[in-house]
């Protein structure tokens, strides 16, 4: 009888098998994720407050200390992406009367503008670094403005620029201002020491170098940051990104928990084990086969008559690669060629780099030099496809 009432039909192609197809991402993310993170996936869910997935959280807690090079006690994976990292940090640490100064050297700088803008915070961008070492605007910025935040990505993925990093903490506490990193993109793939740079704020996502899927994104807080959410005037506008409430439910406090909200379970088994392959094979051998993998994917770019859009090599980020466009090529023919016949992802820009330029990532376990070969290969085949049809 209750049939009767039904108005929808069941979709037909839910009633099929899933279909997935194989491909090698080669784009900035997500990267390809090892066998041992999908067989993690694989395992039966737990309660959220058992305690086996307690001590699972407690596992990746240490894992996020490991990986950021950090001993904060509000260091966790928030659930939810990269871009939830994001707002994770600025929600707690900013308020209105705040002011928030953003170095832009790519997207991720325009959204952190704009995450900072709709809590209503003051947000001072000096404007866009067209090189990474332009960190006049850090010092100029600081005395100028007094803002109580100042926000960097260390690794751009949209232009393909490398930050650095160094100093910047220190200056920033000498005025009065919080330092906060996006590593999203970089995170064991180039050098970050949040403890020793003094960042205050520091996240990343599991789905680039760290190979697990996006759903629980690592972040940390200093002391000093900690220290200025509790002096608050007004509550953070999340309850689900509040940081002091997710920190008593992973235990940053002290052993007792208090529960806030269902973890993404099968996520932080995938987290967990890209936290610990990463311990494994070690923070310094990681970043030197992403910056040995890097180099030579370079120089086969350059081999191919291609430009390079990061001209400095020091500048550039290790894991994401940007390349001009040819002038006789259209950027969609070469990526979709590229997919079409060899089953691999590269991108186009993003943001400011919008139609100039294409970019391919080496992460985690993606960052091989069998893949170097793979993709020189396919964009050697493209290019000749491109220079063909236009004759």
């Amino acid at each position: 009888m209750a049939a009767t009432q039904l108005r929808v039909a069941p979709p037909p192609r839910l009633l099929q098998p899933l279909a997935v197809p194989q491909r090698l991402l080669l784009g900035p993310g997500p990267s390809n994720a090892p066998p041992r993170v999908l067989a993690a996936a694989t395992h039966q869910l737990l309660g959220h407050m058992h305690p086996e997935m307690l001590q699972i959280m407690d596992e990746v807690k240490a894992g996020i200390q490991y990986a950021f090079q950090t001993r904060n006690a509000l260091s966790l994976a928030v659930s939810g992406t990269g871009h939830c990292a994001m707002e994770a940090a600025l929600f707690n640490v900013a308020e209105p009367s705040d002011s928030v100064l953003v170095g832009i050297n790519g997207i991720w700088g325009e959204r952190a503008a704009d995450v900072a803008a709709r809590l209503g915070v003051r947000v001072r961008v000096p404007g866009p670094s067209p090189a990474p070492r332009a960190l006049a605007l850090s010092v100029q910025g600081l005395v100028r403005h007094k803002p109580t935040v100042l926000f960097l990505a260390h690794g751009e993925s949209s232009t393909g620029v490398l930050q650095p990093l160094e100093g910047l903490g220190e200056l920033c506490h000498r005025h009065g201002c919080l330092l906060l990193v996006d590593s999203v993109a970089s995170l064991g793939g180039a050098p970050i020491l949040m403890d020793q740079q003094e960042i205050d704020i520091l996240y990343s996502g599991p789905q680039k170098v760290l190979g697990a899927p996006p759903g629980s994104a690592p972040i940390s807080f200093s002391e000093r940051a900690r220290e200025k959410m509790l002096r608050r005037k007004t509550k953070p506008p999340s309850f689900y990104l509040d940081m002091l409430c997710l920190g008593s439910y992973w235990g940053c406090d002290g052993p007792s928990r208090m529960y806030h909200h269902t973890a993404p379970i099968q996520s932080l088994y995938c987290l967990r084990e890209g936290l610990a392959m990463l311990a494994e094979q070690g923070l310094e051998k990681s970043w030197v086969r992403h910056r040995a993998n890097c180099v030579s994917l370079c120089q086969g770019l350059q081999e191919l008559g291609l430009e390079l859009f990061v001209k400095e090599e020091k500048a550039r980020l290790p894991t994401v690669t940007t390349v001009k466009v040819p002038e006789d090529c259209d950027w969609k023919e070469i990526v979709t060629y590229v997919m079409d016949k060899y089953s691999i992802e590269i991108v186009g820009g993003l943001g400011p780099t919008a139609g100039k330029v294409f970019r391919i990532g080496l992460m985690g376990y993606n960052s091989t030099a069998a893949n170097v070969d793979r993709v020189l290969q396919a964009l050697r085949d493209a290019l000749q496809h491109c220079h063909r049809s236009k004759l």
